[in-house]
């Protein structure tokens, strides 16, 4: 017997209905107070449609998007868990939020993962571009040293 849409779920029909191991489950609660399954006597969960959503807005935003804990903890601070439900619909993406990057282009993954800091200042990019500069320098000093030049 199938449940209905509005039904409550178990750990492990939300971690089946999620593709998570329960183990991730029970992980996220404790990083994420906003997960908070109920709870019956002897601590059996059952998870609401409503959590459903908030967890698969956070398997998005940890496994599709690349973010990390901190920064979908962040995300929820400063967005609320509505931008963790538009997650989960496949909304659009955080740093489409007012943030331009300095770049051109899409935003790379790795400014995913960097937990939400606000894109670089044109001052502070012409500062990454020295010390790139001075670290190509270096890298050429050791390569010659290395080779015996």
């Amino acid at each position: 017997m199938t449940k209905g849409p509005q039904a409550f779920r178990t750990i492990s029909e939300a971690s089946e209905e999620l593709g998570v191991p329960q183990h991730v489950l029970r992980f996220w609660e404790t990083k994420f107070s906003f997960i908070r399954p109920m709870k019956r006597a002897g601590g059996r969960r059952f998870y609401r449609p409503q959590d459903l959503d908030v967890l698969r807005g956070v398997r998005v935003l940890l496994h599709d998007d690349g973010y990390t804990i901190k920064g979908v903890q962040r995300l929820h601070k400063e967005q609320g868990v509505k931008r963790l439900l538009a997650a989960a619909g496949g909304d659009e993406h955080p740093l489409a939020h007012g943030m331009a990057p300095v770049f051109d282009g899409d935003v790379p993954d790795m400014a995913r993962r960097e937990d939400l800091e606000p894109p670089m200042r044109a001052d502070s990019e012409q500062g990454l571009l020295d010390a790139l500069d001075a670290l190509e320098t270096a890298k050429a000093r050791l390569n010659g040293l290395l080779s015996g030049s």
